[in-house]
């Protein structure tokens, strides 16, 4: 397709690039061994967990487990975009960035135009609130000062239908992009007006400070619903965003915390207060992606809500999200505020150090999480346990491996008294069901494989182990083909070709493993592994040939050929 980056500049543009120089200008790195190590930049951490590899050119946090190439690297640190981050790495590099059909990419340029014109909206809604008296005196019956109207460029829509409209849709192409943005609604007879209507605006920022959709609050209270967020566009997705979330991460170098709330004037109060990490969830419950960037930026997660009937549900929804991201390290709470308040009028109430407090005597999880599972629970029957067990087991089992999986089973065990199996990890290519001996050839040939893809050198096809009716082989022969092809792979550039794929994981975890061989017993090892896998295939064959025979199938030319491998089974070499 035009527009799009060919993999194999970007394996090129890798193989030129040292990922230790792209990290070490942004994280202060240690040697460690033939590994940098650091503190992790992406959670708050104590002890250097963070572990950059030059020899597979890849990057991995054993905290939080973010891992990835330099690519990665640029896009989470820097907030960059793909093709963004493949900008920057090719002017370090010198050379200029390949696209197919040539230049960029038009959704890109269409991309990069509702960028600039909704941070010009912004603009004009700020400048609209200096200009209005009853905005302002809004603002000021809120309580927010100048200092956090100017952070948070909260704005001001005039009341008229086309103020927006008339401001910026000068021409043809303009006002289509201001529909794009979900800036225009649409009237019965299809003529466009502006969306956002006599409202206090909040401007929300994507991870690089680009404003990409806006929040509006209405002044009075018969003036239509209370919060109006823009619909989703190409910019903005509601269950990926945190409203608040660039502010913090401006304040913060390392977040200690994050704090998620409801509405945007308890972001903006919460701030003002100085709780400095203070996000919303922009008026939708909490996402898998929303869990994923919250714990991406901070290992410790305090969720405020309602002590109501629906503030209950959302925390639910909220323990649902977090639970398959509760990876060893990270924490969440929840804090459930007292009725008829809002983080923003209780802690203009108490101040900083009574909400503070009251964070100190938050719900944790796991207690959050048995109370709720054992809610109309006898616990006292054999019944009650039975069904305490069969509501939380499935939940538990979403846990990554590691002691708050193992704990929350044992603390099952305790409440129900059912004896908890606790299941093996599912994530490395193989499957159930295999003989481990098996399993463990196949995983060593693609640990090697993945430390190392230059050893797909050695093989020549065909591969007699293709056709091995085991799990984890047609992985394998994918790998190797991939090597074969793209003899410049890394480690690191090798992961991003998985990335977004149900392998990844499996495969990130075979990229960290210690294997503690040189480079020549790793190609002795990973020569002999496929050596030991054609042996496999030459059975298997055997044993299929054989019950043909029995089954009286087998026709002539099968029959020579279980010949030729019954006379070749005592000392089975590789084709």
């Amino acid at each position: 397709m035009p527009g799009r980056i060919p993999e194999r500049f970007i394996d090129d543009l890798l193989a030129r690039i040292d990922i230790v120089d792209v990290i070490q200008e942004r994280v202060t790195l240690k040697k460690a061994g033939r590994d940098w190590s650091a503190r992790c930049p992406f959670h708050d951490e104590r002890s250097a967990s963070f572990t950059v590899s030059p020899a597979k050119q890849f990057y991995h946090c054993f905290g939080c487990g973010a891992h990835g190439s330099a690519i990665r690297f640029l896009m989470d640190y820097d907030r960059l975009e793909f093709p963004d981050a493949i900008e920057e790495l090719a002017a370090r590099a010198g050379v200029k960035v390949e696209y197919e059909g040539g230049g960029r990419p038009v959704q890109r340029e269409d991309a990069s135009d509702l960028y600039t014109l909704l941070d010009a909206a912004a603009r004009f809604y700020h400048q609209q609130l200096a200009n209005n008296s009853a905005a302002r005196d809004y603002v000021a019956s809120r309580g927010l000062s100048a200092e956090m109207v100017e952070r948070f460029t909260i704005g001001f829509a005039p009341e008229q239908w086309d103020g927006l409209k008339s401001a910026l849709g000068s021409n043809a192409q303009r006002l289509a992009l201001l529909d794009k943005a979900g800036m225009l609604a649409s009237g019965d007879r299809g003529n466009k007006y502006d969306r956002f209507r006599n409202r206090i605006m909040f401007p929300i920022l994507d991870r690089r400070g680009r404003t990409i959709a806006f929040g509006g609050r209405v002044l009075g209270k018969d003036d239509g619903p209370k919060y109006l967020n823009s619909p989703e566009t190409p910019l903005f997705h509601k269950g990926r965003e945190l409203f608040g979330l660039w502010q913090v991460r401006d304040v913060h170098q390392k977040i200690p915390r994050l704090l998620v709330v409801e509405g945007y004037m308890d972001v903006v109060a919460l701030h003002q207060f100085g709780l400095t990490q203070a996000v919303a969830t922009l008026g939708t419950a909490t996402t898998s992606d929303h869990a994923e960037i919250l714990f991406r930026n901070a290992a410790d997660v305090f969720f405020c809500f309602d002590g109501d009937r629906a503030g209950k549900q959302a925390a639910w929804r909220a323990v649902e999200s977090v639970l398959p991201r509760m990876r060893d390290g990270r924490q969440a709470w929840f804090l459930f505020i007292p009725d008829g308040e809002d983080p923003d009028t209780l802690i203009r109430k108490e101040g900083i150090d009574g909400f503070e407090q009251r964070l100190k005597q938050a719900t944790p999880l796991s207690e959050f999480f048995f109370a709720e599972t054992g809610k109309d629970v006898n616990l006292a029957s054999i019944d009650g346990k039975a069904r305490l067990a069969e509501r939380a087991r499935p939940l538990i089992a979403q846990i990554p491996d590691g002691a708050f999986r193992d704990l929350m089973y044992a603390e099952l065990e305790r409440l129900s008294g059912a004896r908890t199996v606790i299941p093996a990890s599912t994530s490395t290519p193989a499957q159930a069901g295999t003989r481990p001996a098996q399993r463990s050839l196949v995983r060593s040939a693609i640990t090697l494989l993945v430390q190392n893809p230059a050893l797909a050198s050695e093989l020549q096809p065909p591969w007699t182990f293709s056709e091995l009716r085991l799990a984890g082989v047609p992985l394998l022969v994918e790998l190797i083909g991939l090597c074969r092809d793209r003899p410049s792979l890394s480690t690191g550039s090798l992961l991003e070709h998985f990335a977004g794929r149900e392998e990844s994981a499996a495969l990130n975890k075979l990229a960290q493993a210690d294997l503690l061989v040189d480079a020549e017993s790793g190609r002795s090892e990973f020569l002999g592994a496929i050596e030991q896998l054609d042996v496999q295939t030459s059975q298997q064959r055997l044993d299929d040939l054989i019950a043909r025979q029995l089954a009286g199938t087998l026709s002539d030319a099968e029959r020579d050929e279980l010949r030729q491998l019954m006379a070749n089974k005592p000392a089975h070499k590789r084709r």
